[in-house]
């Protein structure tokens, strides 16, 4: 029997409607609105397409929406001082800088620049350390949105053997913390996996709960996948297209997981596109929507 499809599209529709109706209810009140920045340094084309849906997303909200673009040969100090701006600028309550960046700029400089309570990335260190404490904080986008699918699609963690392919500071890391915390959408035994770890295969096997970000396209077979597993596929990976979908722009995305066959084994899945890709930019919004309520009193 196929998986439910998790619909990460429809999910992130509902949560960003949700904000937009707590932001106006807020600025019909008098409050000014949310303030989301973005600084791009360069013009990487996806980056470029990424920026654009976040501002888009951002005004549909009813945020006050910025986008600060640099030329890719801007200076260290150029955009130091850009950050220190918006560090001090009172109409923003939270925004990031579009990684990656030229090679002649430090990306660690840059996120430990940024002022911890506007990480809405959530890369600063401090709030790396909240996480990892169980304490208030911000949690980055793209964990925070796999753990959202989770809970609102009705999905038990607790109890329940979780296993994370990949281990970095942007997904693998964070969503193995949030696995494991106390509380709802935690509660799991995690297992963190990487391309150093022996029979990957065999581990996935032992997964209630699959996240895949190891941007391997079509990594994950049948085989590897449990019956009944659920299976979030965060990898977003551009392989050759020379006819069929994608076919006009030479390429088309697929996921770390071979969805075909997969779907055919588990017991519910995210696709690729329109699984956790929308979810990222909602809970982008949600952790602006979060600053923007300490600040001002929500």
């Amino acid at each position: 029997m196929s998986a439910t499809i998790i619909d990460g599209k429809a999910t992130a529709r509902a949560i960003r409607a949700e904000i937009a109706e707590r932001v106006r209810a807020r600025t019909d009140a008098g409050v000014r609105p949310p303030g989301l920045a973005v600084v791009i340094v360069g013009e990487d084309p996806a980056s470029q397409s990424y920026v654009r849906g976040k501002r888009k997303a951002a005004t549909a909200a009813g945020f006050h929406s910025v986008v600060h673009e640099l030329p890719g040969d801007t200076s260290r100090e150029k955009l130091l001082s850009t950050i220190d701006a918006l560090n001090d600028d009172p109409a923003i309550d939270g925004y990031l800088c579009q990684l990656p960046l030229p090679d002649h700029l430090d990306k660690q400089e840059v996120i430990q620049r940024i002022d911890p309570e506007k990480d809405v990335d959530g890369f600063h260190p401090i709030n790396v350390g909240r996480l990892a404490a169980g304490l208030p904080g911000f949690i980055p986008c793209t964990p925070r949105g796999c753990r959202e699918l989770l809970l609102r699609g009705g999905f038990e963690t607790e109890g329940r053997h979780a296993v994370v392919l990949g281990r970095s500071n942007l997904v693998g890391r964070p969503m193995a913390m949030l696995l494991g915390q106390k509380g709802p959408g935690g509660n799991a035994t995690v297992e963190v996996c990487h391309s150093r770890s022996g029979d990957l295969a065999e581990a996935c096997r032992r997964a209630d709960i699959l996240i895949s970000a190891i941007g391997r396209p079509d990594f994950v077979t049948a085989d590897m996948v449990k019956p009944g597993a659920t299976v979030i596929d965060v990898g977003i990976n551009r392989v050759d297209a020379p006819q069929g979908p994608g076919s006009e722009k030479g390429y088309r995305l697929v996921g770390d997981v071979d969805f075909d066959a997969v779907s055919q084994v588990a017991g519910a899945i995210t696709p690729v596109p329109g699984g956790v890709g929308p979810m990222t930019i909602a809970m982008l919004l949600q952790n602006t929507l979060d600053a923007w309520e300490r600040r001002t009193g929500g």
